[in-house]
């Protein structure tokens, strides 16, 4: 026994990585699917300018989609900042605001 466990056979070894590369390998079609569903995910905007292109350009959209969206998200979380300092901080409407920036 070797330090982590019984050791296989080199042989047996080979077999059990040959095995475990099979299933965990993802099949073409597969591979399209995840695609065809990731394009479905972009805005109708974004999917114009990618077509049928590939799926290197697809990942590089969705990637500069998620970016837009953070700077979206960190331009509303400013905003609502700014006016919950200009409100009474014992009103209804700042704590609103206060449970929309914790969430």
């Amino acid at each position: 026994m070797g330090l982590l466990g019984p050791q296989q056979p080199r042989g047996e070894q080979a077999i059990a990585t040959k095995m475990s590369s099979r299933r965990n390998r993802i099949s073409d079609e597969e591979i399209n699917e995840l695609i065809s569903k990731l394009q479905s995910l972009l805005p109708e905007s974004r999917r114009r300018n990618i077509g049928r292109a590939s799926a290197s350009k697809l990942l590089k959209e969705t990637c500069s989609y998620i970016k837009s969206l953070h700077r979206e998200v960190d331009d509303l979380s400013d905003r609502l900042s700014d006016l919950i300092a200009t409100m009474d901080s014992n009103s209804p409407q700042a704590e609103i605001i206060r449970s929309l920036l914790r969430s």
